[in-house]
Formats: structure tokens, C-alpha cells, sequence
């Protein structure tokens, strides 16, 4: 088992921290009651919303998760409109759903829109700090953060970029080690254990800078801050101990669904395909290595918490802990993400209010449907700041507050990636889930209750005609401001092109393809 000491960490600090802030530490930063609370935005990159112990998986460990949930809320339905990573991500930025903000499937976030989180929250009297992936572009892009701290993996899409923990860990590593020693893929189906010391992995490095800001922390305002791990997307590459945490014969099988078959055959000859059978020892291995990075990431979570207990701050900030999008791990014979499958799509939302603001919520599970553009809003309510009118999102306080009110159901898509059979529109209330195959016409409908592995798909059974003409009535309403080719005559159509951008994609800000 690898340790480490904190004076052994900051020996090899990046010094970012101590540039974005002046002065010296306060003693508490317990706030008086009026002051507005501090928001701490703990994302996790290609995060499976089973893949928590308090959402009923019994194998996997995530302890500090837990108590977020325990402590606060969770929101068991919560989903991933376009999940994949930088079309989620714009959601999130913008508060708007995919066709408003433009993204209909993995391009590049634009560089400015009318409203943006990190602007919002400034402009609100944060001091606002994002600590890891951004996923942007141009990549030290700030789209309203006083300052970034970057991981952005392997990505470099300018070629001047160099991200803030590659350069960290050039100075800091083994001599002639590189970042990606332990040699898997961004998109890898591999596991292996993290080959550096594990006080070098990014997962440690994005823990240990939020923690540096919160115990260096003594401005006057109150902070937003973000801190977006790059894990546990691939590569699986947990330190030792955490691979050796889990035994792959206790790993879940794969769901495997009597319509899965065209996606049986292996899709490609590398390491990084996006389906087929691998077998069920493959899955299993795969998933240790996955398991043990979601529990890697627990531990810093921790280490962030106790960090806030620390200086006193813990009761005084609002904690959101969510993803965005999932990994399907081999279910169905797909990998990866972009699929409207339950591990791809849906997401871990986790929500601890600061001490005092909605007891009676905490240690409750909500079963309406959420996604992320509805924290823009819930942030800024948190600000005592009003949303935006011309949003999609929606607070979730208001659900807290016992508010009846809200949505039916949620839409997500993704525009054709991996392959042309791969296009589609999805709608879900919770308890049903409808998918509409834009290329071929074919429609899915899943019972998310009864069948929550998405094993029987109900379309091509004929007694759930009614409610799969229903749920295409739905689907219908839902993309008739489209117009054609998305409706046609007034039914859905049958689309044979691409359209990775909308009409609503802001193309004057200034991003280039």
C-alpha cells in the first residue's frame, strides 16, 4: 500500500493554488448566518449512476459518497442529456437542453454563449475556481472562472496547450516516466494498476489542489468551486490497492438484452472498441479496474470533506456531486458511452445542503427526472441569485421544498457517433424509458421498474402498443420545434445525416472546426 504525507505532496506542489490566492489562512471560515454559502461542485468524468454504494450496488465501496447522500439527497433519475463528454458538458455550462445550446452530439464546446455557470457565479460575488477536466475549447478557455487548474488528459488541441498536471508531473515524476506509464488508452476496455507512484496519479493531484484552496482560503466572499476529476473514464488504472480491493469473480456480469445481438460482433481489432462480446471474464476485469478508480475517487472526496470540517466550512457550503454520462462496461455488448442505455446515460446526483437549509430533505431519494442543466439554476438559488428566464433548467430546491410541480420526463440524444446505428432520440419519466433510432425508424421501450437492466425491450412486444404510441405521441411534442427532419408530416422522421450542430449552436463565438 502506497502513502504518502502532505509535506511530502506540496515538496512537489504545483504552486498553482498559492498564486490564486493572497494572504494567509484564516483560522475558521465559519460564516456568519447571513452570509451566502460556499458551493463546492465535485464532478466525476464517465461515472455510471450504479456505481455508488447508496444506490443499492453492494460490491462497490464508496464510503464519503455515501454520507453525501446520507447527509443530503439523491436523486435517483437523474440523467446525462447528451452523454457524451463535451456535449454534457455544454448542458451543464449553459443550463439549456441540447437543441438550445446546440451540441447534439460530441464536437466542440463553443467559446462563449449568452449564459454561462462559471460567469454566472462570478458575476453572483463568487470567487470561482475550477480544479481539473474542462473539456473546453480553446482549452484555457475560463468561460467565466477567475482561474483554472487543468487535467485534461491526454488532449491537446492546441499546439501550445499543455495542461497544468502534465507539466506538474514532468517536474515532479521518476526521471524519463512519462504521465501515461502505465500504457492504456483514453478509450481502453483494458485495467491495469497505476504504475507511477500513486501520489502522481491526476486523481491525487485534483484532490490535493481543491484542498490547498480550501485551507488557504480567506477572502471575504464565498467560493464556487469546481473540481472535475478525469476518472473514472478510462484509462482503469486505480493504484494496486484498489485493484487488489476488488475480486473479479464479485464484479456484476454485464446486462445482456434479448435485442443486444447485432452488437455481439467486436467492432474493431484495438483495445478501445465501442461493442462487442468480449466475455463475461473481460467485463468482470474491466469493471475491477473501474470499481477501484470510483473508489480512488471516494477517498479524495473524503480528503476534500475533511479538508472543509477542518477549517470549519463544512456547515456553510453546499456540496453538488454528480457526472456526465456514464460507461456502459460492457453491457448489452457496448462500451464506452452515447448510448440511451441506463449505464451510459444516467448519472450519480448527489446534493448536501449546508447546515440549517432543508433538514427535513436530508437522507431522501428523489425519483424525478434531473440533468445537468438544472444546476446552473440550482446554483444560483443557492446565490440568491434569479436564473435566467430562457433556460431549460430547473432548481432543484424547489423539489425540497416540497414544490409538485415538474417536469414529465427528460430528453437526451446523441448524434451519430461509433457508427451510423448509433443515432438516436430517448425520452424517460423515470419508470419508462422510449428510444426512437433515427436511421432505421426502430423504436425501444423499456420498463425502467420492473426491468432496470433493460433486458426485454417492450416495442417488439404487442401488447405495449398503447404505451409505445404513447411514448412516440411524446417524442413527437418533444421535437416538433425542430421541424423536418426530425417531424415529418406529423410523425417522427426517418433521418439518414448527420446534424452534430444545431441552428442554435453559436457559431459567432468565435470557435473553429
Amino acid at each position: 500500500m502506497t502513502t504518502f504525507r502532505r509535506r511530502d505532496f506540496l515538496k512537489f506542489g504545483t504552486g498553482a493554488v498559492a498564486s490564486c490566492i493572497m494572504g494567509h489562512p484564516a483560522a475558521s471560515m465559519a460564516a456568519s448566518p447571513e452570509k451566502r454559502p460556499n458551493i463546492l461542485f465535485l464532478m466525476t468524468d464517465q461515472h455510471r449512476g450504479d456505481c455508488l454504494g447508496c444506490d443499492g450496488n453492494d460490491v462497490i465501496n464508496t464510503p464519503n459518497l455515501d454520507r453525501l447522500a446520507r447527509e443530503g439527497a439523491r436523486f435517483n433519475k437523474a440523467y446525462s442529456a447528451v452523454p457524451s463528454c463535451t456535449p454534457a458538458r455544454s448542458g451543464l455550462l449553459t443550463g439549456l437542453s441540447p437543441w438550445h445550446h446546440g451540441m447534439l452530439g460530441y464536437g466542440r464546446v463553443a467559446s462563449h454563449f449568452p449564459v454561462e455557470l462559471p460567469r454566472e457565479m462570478r458575476n453572483a460575488g463568487y470567487d470561482t475556481l475550477g480544479i481539473g477536466k474542462m473539456h473546453w475549447y480553446p482549452q484555457r478557455n475560463l468561460h467565466g472562472f477567475h482561474r483554472t487548474i487543468l487535467d485534461e488528459s491526454g488532449r491537446t488541441e492546441s499546439s501550445y496547450f499543455e495542461s497544468d498536471y502534465r507539466i506538474w508531473f514532468r517536474e515532479n515524476g521518476p526521471k524519463g516516466m512519462e504521465y501515461n506509464a502505465t500504457g492504456i488508452g483514453w478509450n481502453d476496455y483494458r485495467a491495469e494498476p497505476y504504475v507511477p507512484p500513486e501520489e502522481l496519479h491526476p486523481t491525487v493531484w485534483t484532490a490535493q489542489n481543491a484542498i490547498d484552496y480550501i485551507e488557504s482560503y480567506n477572502r471575504e466572499e464565498p467560493f464556487f468551486l469546481k473540481v472535475s476529476f478525469a476518472r473514472p473514464h478510462s484509462p482503469y488504472d486505480p493504484p494496486e490497492r484498489f485493484m487488489e480491493a476488488y475480486r473479479e469473480d464479485d464484479m456484476p456480469p454485464p446486462h445482456v438484452g434479448d435485442w443486444c445481438g447485432r452488437y455481439e460482433p467486436r467492432s474493431g481489432d484495438d483495445y478501445s472498441i465501442w461493442h462487442g462480446d468480449l466475455g463475461v471474464e473481460q467485463a468482470r476485469r474491466s469493471r475491477r479496474g473501474y470499481y477501484g478508480s470510483v473508489s480512488f475517487i471516494d477517498e479524495q472526496v473524503g480528503r476534500i470533506i475533511d479538508a472543509l470540517e477542518k477549517r470549519g466550512a463544512l456547515d456553510n457550503t453546499f456540496i453538488l456531486f454528480t457526472a456526465d454520462h456514464g460507461d456502459m462496461l460492457g453491457d448489452h455488448h457496448m462500451w464506452r458511452k452515447t448510448y440511451a442505455y441506463e449505464a451510459s446515460a444516467r448519472i450519480p446526483f448527489l446534493v448536501r445542503p449546508p447546515k440549517g437549509m432543508f433538514e427535513s430533505a436530508r437522507g431522501s431519494v428523489y425519483g424525478n427526472p434531473v440533468e445537468l442543466r438544472d444546476i446552473l439554476p440550482t446554483f444560483l438559488e443557492v446565490a440568491g441569485k434569479p436564473a435566467p428566464v430562457d433556460i431549460d433548467g430547473r432548481s432543484i430546491l424547489g423539489l425540497f421544498r416540497g414544490e409538485s410541480a415538474w417536469r414529465e420526463y427528460i430528453d437526451f440524444e446523441h448524434d451519430e457517433c461509433y457508427g451510423p446505428l448509433n443515432h438516436w432520440n430517448a425520452l424517460t419519466d423515470g419508470r419508462w424509458k422510449y428510444v426512437y433510432h433515427s436511421r432505421t425508424g426502430e423504436e425501444q421501450l423499456f420498463d425502467l421498474r420492473e426491468d432496470p437492466g433493460e433486458l426485454h425491450d417492450l416495442a417488439k412486444d404487442g401488447s405495449s402498443r398503447g404505451m409505445v404510441r404513447e411514448w412516440r405521441g411524446n417524442m413527437i411534442d418533444h421535437l416538433s420545434e425542430r421541424g423536418e427532419p426530425f417531424v415529418v408530416a406529423g410523425d417522427l422522421g426517418v433521418r439518414d445525416r448527420r446534424m452534430l450542430y444545431s441552428p442554435n449552436y453559436p457559431w459567432d463565438s468565435g470557435v473553429a472546426m
